[in-house]
């Protein structure tokens, strides 16, 4: 494990189209198909990183409460499953499972989603706009393991109330911090 910060995309940027494979469906998912007319949230995360467990019952809770209000929550697990194996799609459609992810648990194989969006650690949280304009991008909030903050998902939500309110999001944002992602050898 090596402790990485997100590259924090530039806010204003159009989020990156994709099509990848639902592990849990089997299903091909598209970002034009699951976005929301209200915001879209997209989260690189993958099963064994333990800053992802750390906050993984809080990212349900809070996609299970901000969906009823209309946003989407995608999650994406970019990770090369050749040296990490615990994050293959089998492995990964048991997670969400055992977890009842109430998003789309999405494989990108051939790491070029991650690249578009400039993502380089699990957790990293990406919120766009009805127009899919990022306005945000960071941390979920304070808590890591080992340190005694609470995990409440306190920045992310703050950013997804404003969005729901119709209110510019804060421009001043945490990035986030946790494993990088785990990139197949050149």
């Amino acid at each position: 494990m090596s402790l990485t910060l997100s590259n924090m995309m530039p806010l204003g940027t159009q989020a990156p189209p994709f099509t990848l494979p639902d592990v849990v469906t089997g299903s091909v998912r598209n970002l034009d198909e699951l976005k929301s007319a209200v915001g879209t949230v997209v989260m690189f995360i993958c099963n064994h990183c333990p800053f992802v467990i750390h906050v993984e019952d809080e990212l349900v809770n809070l996609a299970k409460e901000y969906q009823a209000q209309g946003l989407v929550f995608v999650a994406i697990s970019s990770n090369d499953v050749t040296t990490h194996p615990d994050d293959a799609p089998a492995k990964m459609k048991e997670r969400a499972l055992t977890k009842q992810y109430p998003f789309p648990y999405l494989y990108d194989e051939s790491q070029d989603v991650a690249r578009a969006y400039q993502a380089a650690c699990t957790p990293d949280f990406y919120v766009f706009d009805a127009e899919l304009c990022c306005v945000y991008r960071g941390q979920l909030d304070d808590a890591r393991p080992g340190n005694p903050v609470p995990v409440t998902g306190r920045d992310l939500r703050a950013a997804l109330d404003a969005v729901l309110a119709g209110r510019p999001v804060d421009a001043n944002q945490k990035p986030s911090s946790g494993c990088n992602i785990k990139w197949k050898a050149a």
